[in-house]
């Protein structure tokens, strides 16, 4: 499970609801099974991700915070 992700979006500095958007575009590029690392700092990207992973059927493998950044890592569906 301590894989590399094959891709990474870096939406720190963007507001509510680019970098659940940015996420998404880059899931529909990706294949069933690959995951994506997202790295966001607006704290409402939280409940985003989390509510996302629940409606699209995309796993959340991993939501944490550090100083004010977050990271995401979801695995395409």
């Amino acid at each position: 499970m301590d894989r590399a992700c094959e891709v990474t979006v870096d939406a720190r500095g963007l507001d509510c609801p680019l970098p659940l958007l940015k996420a998404k575009q880059a899931l529909n590029r990706m294949a069933s099974g690959q995951q994506l690392e997202v790295l966001a700092t607006d704290a409402g990207s939280v409940r985003d991700f989390a509510v996302f992973s629940e409606q699209s059927g995309h796993s959340l493998l991993l939501s944490e915070e550090e100083g004010g950044e977050y990271r995401y890592i979801l695995e395409k569906s």
